[in-house]
């Protein structure tokens, strides 16, 4: 098949790449072929065999479909390291959401149209990282672990639209 695929785009004057050109089998519920390749990365999303909820009929179903992929959560991970939030200690609250809302709402605008819950992990990161800001920022947190992260579970619940995750209502755990 790929020999087929070959021969038709050297007619056009186009060549496929040896390692980024495969055929996938998009398996899902009612595929059930054994294949080597099953799932493919495109524009930072993952394109797989997910569970899938039908609403009409409230049952789960397999289906291949679409998330962001641990490559571009690892990207966005490492993107809130380099900004060093946890170092801030200089701006508030507001100020550290209002630095990364905006961030933050892109990610979940692009990545988050497909299986939104894909993000929870990167959202679950965020909240970590505040808590690590928290901790550096009041000196009575520094050695508390868990009353910073009641402090920020209660401004959570205070004011669950200060940061865009927490709009989009991944508060998450903060431990």
């Amino acid at each position: 098949m790929l020999e087929v695929l070959k021969q038709r785009f050297l007619a056009c004057g186009l060549e496929l790449h040896p390692v980024k050109t495969k055929i996938v089998y998009c398996k899902d519920g009612s595929r059930k072929g054994h294949y080597e390749h099953t799932s493919f990365d495109y524009l930072g999303y993952t394109f797989r065999r997910r569970l899938c909820r039908n609403r009409k009929r409230n049952s789960v179903f397999v289906n291949f479909t679409p998330a962001v992929s641990k490559a571009a959560l690892k990207l966005m991970r490492l993107k809130i390291r380099t900004l060093r939030v946890r170092t801030r200690t200089e701006l508030s609250l507001g100020q550290v959401a209002k630095w990364l809302n905006p961030i933050i709402n892109g990610w979940i605008a692009y990545y988050g149209c497909y299986t939104r819950s894909a993000l929870y992990g990167l959202c679950r990161h965020v909240n970590m990282t505040l808590v690590r800001w928290a901790r550096r920022k009041f000196k009575v947190l520094r050695q508390h672990k868990i009353r910073a992260i009641l402090f920020l579970n209660k401004i959570a619940d205070q004011y669950p639209n200060l940061f865009a995750h927490w709009r989009a209502g991944m508060i998450g755990a903060f431990a």
